[in-house]
């Protein structure tokens, strides 16, 4: 069975008390996380360039086996800016898919990219008005990647449901690129487009659960992340059955849990583990 490595979208949650961490505050969350699992998500990054600094701290917290998976910044994956109060017009994003800012996103990384399981291209829902077509989208992926710098893993993580078709995963497999199932939101069921498509995916694969309503989970948890609010029992076995198949075919594969898509990430992969997810936990 190839590499499956388990943890969960970012780390600092002090409502992880006694489930993660020995106390909430005055301790080094990252190091006692990384007692539990074996890899984690940094979104930290989507919003703004890595600090060096920031990167060499992790890097010092986490054991030689450790492995993170990064977002890469939205400076990179957003076709145009988000629109401020009061604009109606959409303003280009100049640095779409550059492989220079690209290049020095990774030089940021420093000491932390030996740790880097699989660098996370995000893009959020592209409709006409910011990209023609899945045709375009995968032609300026094409250009990207030819130009980018090599030597770390990537995984794709489009928004546009229409798109994940056998044209897309065909793509992604003549490149080496890996592919992000988003679990939630209006995304189909990860289950079900593995089932389509996943003989056709190579390398390296994340899974990320995250559920279909984030505000709806933040008032039932009321930003306590603790325990199951929301059980999705019905969708356990299916991501289960998945993750197994994906390993024994060789992929390695990333499992990251969201707090929004139970109430408690911890407390979702104790949930997973009990119905038969193999055992990837330190």
């Amino acid at each position: 069975m190839a590499p499956l490595s388990v943890g969960t979208c970012s780390w600092k949650y002090p409502s992880w008390e006694g489930l993660v961490y020995s106390r909430a505050s005055g301790i080094d969350s990252l190091q006692q996380y990384a007692r539990k699992y074996d890899s984690v998500e940094i979104d930290q990054w989507f919003w703004a360039m890595p600090d060096p600094a920031t990167a060499l701290e992790y890097a010092g917290a986490t054991p030689a086996d450790f492995r993170f998976t990064v977002k890469v910044p939205n400076a990179i994956t957003l076709t145009h800016f988000y629109k401020k109060k009061g604009e109606t017009e959409l303003k280009p994003n100049p640095q779409f898919l550059s492989p220079d800012l690209f290049a020095e996103f990774v030089h940021r990384l420093g000491p932390l990219r030996e740790k880097v399981g699989v660098l996370m291209l995000q893009f959020e829902y592209l409709n006409k008005r910011k990209i023609e077509s899945q045709s375009a989208f995968l032609a300026r992926l094409s250009e990207f990647f030819a130009a980018a710098p090599a030597g770390l893993p990537c995984a794709i993580e489009p928004r546009n449901p229409g798109w994940l078709d056998e044209r897309y995963f065909e793509f992604l497999a003549q490149r080496e690129l890996g592919h992000v199932f988003l679990q939630g939101y209006y995304m189909p069921q990860a289950a079900a487009l593995y089932e389509k498509f996943g003989h056709l995916l190579r390398g390296t694969v994340v899974v990320r659960l995250h559920g279909p309503d984030r505000e709806g989970i933040e008032r039932a948890a009321g930003e306590r992340w603790d325990r199951i609010v929301a059980p999705k029992d019905g969708e356990l076995k299916g991501i289960i059955d998945m993750i197994r198949d994906m390993a024994d075919h060789g992929l390695t594969v990333y499992l990251n849990v969201n707090n929004h898509y139970e109430g408690s990430a911890p407390l979702t992969i104790e949930r997973l583990r009990e119905r038969g997810l193999p055992d990837a936990g330190r």
